[in-house]
This record gives C-alpha cells, sequence and structure tokens, in this order.
C-alpha cells in the first residue's frame, strides 16, 4: 500500500497545502459536502453535520486544533462585528425593488402583502426614508440626516410601481426612487405611462432618475458614443416629459466598470447606484459604483429574510465581497458555499 502524503490535505475536488488549522475550517465550512481525508485519516461528511464527531482513529491534536479554531473564529467574528456596527452608524442603506404584484412568480418579484409588511416593518422600527440628494447633501454639506435613515429604490419602471407600490407608499408618506427605462415608458404594457410617471411625481413622494434609454449593458457596449447615447437620451426624454433633470442613474444590470462610471460623470450624473450588496458609507463607497440592498434574487422574500439584510447588511456586504473574489477567480464551487441569506 503506497504511503500516506503527510504534507497535504486531499477531498474530492481539491488538494489543499497542509495548515495548522486552514484545512479544518475549511473542511468545515464547506460542511463537509464530500469525504475528506486529512493526513491519512478519513473523515466522513456526516461527521461534520451531526456534531462534528469525528470517526476512531483522529488524534488529540485534531481535536485541540479544532477547539482553538472555534474560538479564534468566535474572536475574529466579535471584532469584525464591531467594526461593522460602527460603519453601519455612519451609513445609510438603500433599498434596491423591481415588480410588486401577485401574479408574476419570479425572483425579481415580491407579492404586495409582502412589500406592504416590509413597509410597515420599516415604519413600525422608525426609519425615514430619504432622498438621494438628501443623502449626498449630508456627505457635502454636512445636512442632517434622520436617526433611522433608509433610501427605497425601484428599476425599470414597471406598472405594478404605480398600481401597487405606490398606494402603500401613500399610506406610510414614504419617499421612492423609480429609476425608468425612458423607451419602455408608453411602449410596453406592463411599464408605466408618462401620465402616470407625472401623477407619481406630482404627490411629492416619488423622484424619476435614469436607468438608461433602452436598458444596454453598458460594460458590453463597445461604442463609447452609444454609451453616451444611452446616458444622455435618457436624461433628454426625463427632461421632455417630467421636466426633470435628472441627476442619478442605476446602471443596467448592476454592473458597471471603468470607462462607464468616467462616462456617467461626464454627462452629468452626480452619482450612480449598482446591485453590489453592501451600505452606502461617504468614507468606503465610490460614488459613481454606490452599492444598495438587492430585496430579490430569492422567490422566499419573506419578512424575516428582508430583516436579516437590513439588520446584517455589513456582514453581508463582507459576504458578497469574498463570493465575487471567489468568482472572479474561477473558484465557483467555493463561492456556492458562501452563505448570503
Amino acid at each position: 500500500m503506497p504511503e500516506k502524503d503527510p504534507a497535504r490535505v486531499r477531498t474530492n475536488y481539491a488538494v489543499f497545502p497542509k495548515g495548522l488549522d486552514s484545512r479544518l475550517i475549511f473542511a468545515i465550512y464547506c460542511r463537509a459536502f464530500c469525504d475528506t481525508e486529512i493526513d491519512g485519516v478519513k473523515i466522513g461528511r456526516r461527521n461534520f453535520v451531526r456534531g462534528l464527531k469525528v470517526e476512531e482513529g483522529v488524534d488529540l491534536r485534531l481535536k485541540k486544533s479544532l477547539s482553538f479554531c472555534c474560538v479564534a473564529s468566535l474572536l475574529v467574528l466579535a471584532a469584525l462585528s464591531v467594526y461593522f456596527y460602527a460603519k453601519a452608524a455612519r451609513s445609510v442603506p438603500v433599498l434596491n425593488y423591481h415588480q410588486v404584484n401577485d401574479t408574476e412568480q419570479n425572483s425579481m418579484t415580491i407579492t404586495t402583502e409582502q412589500f406592504a409588511a416590509q413597509m410597515q416593518y420599516l415604519h413600525d422600527a422608525g426609519y425615514t426614508p430619504i432622498t438621494i440628494a438628501d443623502m449626498l447633501a449630508a456627505w457635502d454639506d454636512n445636512a442632517p440626516l434622520p436617526k433611522k435613515p433608509v433610501i427605497i429604490t425601484f428599476d425599470d419602471g414597471y406598472m405594478d410601481n404605480y398600481r401597487h407600490a405606490f398606494p402603500i407608499l401613500q399610506q406610510h408618506n414614504f419617499k421612492a426612487t423609480i429609476f425608468v427605462v425612458t423607451d419602455y415608458i408608453n411602449t410596453y404594457p406592463n411599464y408605466l405611462t408618462w401620465d402616470d410617471a407625472y401623477a407619481m411625481q406630482q404627490s411629492g413622494l416619488i423622484e424619476f432618475e435614469s436607468h438608461t434609454l433602452s436598458h444596454q449593458d453598458l460594460t458590453k457596449t463597445k461604442s463609447e458614443e452609444n454609451i453616451r447615447w444611452q446616458l444622455s437620451g435618457a436624461r433628454q426624454a426625463l427632461a421632455w416629459h417630467l421636466k426633470k433633470d435628472s441627476r442619478f442613474l442605476a446602471y443596467p444590470g448592476g454592473v458597471c466598470d471603468k470607462r462607464s462610471m468616467q462616462l456617467t460623470e461626464d454627462i452629468g450624473y452626480k452619482a450612480a447606484f449598482t446591485v453590489h450588496y453592501g451600505l452606502c458609507d461617504p468614507q468606503s463607497s465610490y460614488r459613481y459604483a454606490l452599492p444598495r440592498i438587492p430585496i430579490f434574487g430569492s422567490l422566499t422574500h419573506t419578512l424575516f429574510r428582508f430583516k436579516v439584510r437590513l439588520w446584517f447588511a455589513p456582514v453581508i456586504e463582507c459576504l458578497s465581497d469574498t463570493q465575487r473574489i471567489l468568482l472572479a477567480n474561477d473558484l465557483p464551487f467555493l463561492a456556492k458555499l458562501v452563505p448570503i441569506p
């Protein structure tokens, strides 16, 4: 029988260099989806899932290492929590919705009942919806913000924003911003009309901003002239139909690159939003790649999930960044193991 290689940790998927405790953290973190062999000792996946009871033959050193890992992890999490929540104290959560109706069954849609429950929670918990301009005024001019500010945004400009979401916002006197694809307005039956948009704007609660002319992915558009037209054309449409000087943009698909960010600034926008998970922070947020908290991406838009995304936004932002780094380095298997509610 060939001799075991003591300098390796083997799994069904990869070979990892032997380290003090990182191998244990990896095995526990990935919940041992495969049978794992550490220094010649086979550890079945069920043993990790059910109480971390290892099979006979694992030495005392392994158990001590596991205990050390748990204690160290708790200390690290405590330190990170202090940092993240200190950051959260000076940040603004920007919620990102798309559709609100009771007919569509997709990850971009929440039901009217779910949306009403979420807005009721914001009201009961003391949150005050503000505008994007309010946030920037606080950053630039030290203008005061309410104790618990929040920004509510919708992308695309669906008709159900007017029929279902708007009455609920009116009920609570909540402000919101709708980023519209201007070529879709008055064109498709499931999108707003300009009359609907004008009526919402006249309420004093809803602001309309740009989601470009026709929702082209600006990172994949080769022509710089075309990108400029997508950005400037939407501003012109909003100015013509709503007498609105559009100052803010939501990137189509929530993605941007260096070129699109620079052109956005050149065209005259004052800030732009992605769908990258995070809080808007005056110290760490780049104004032309502002993060939001997506309230989509799952078919289970429960109130509990909404609260978790809002309460633990700084922690989930870190997890989201980790997932993006893993995907960028062609490690989709590890990226799937990062828990993001």
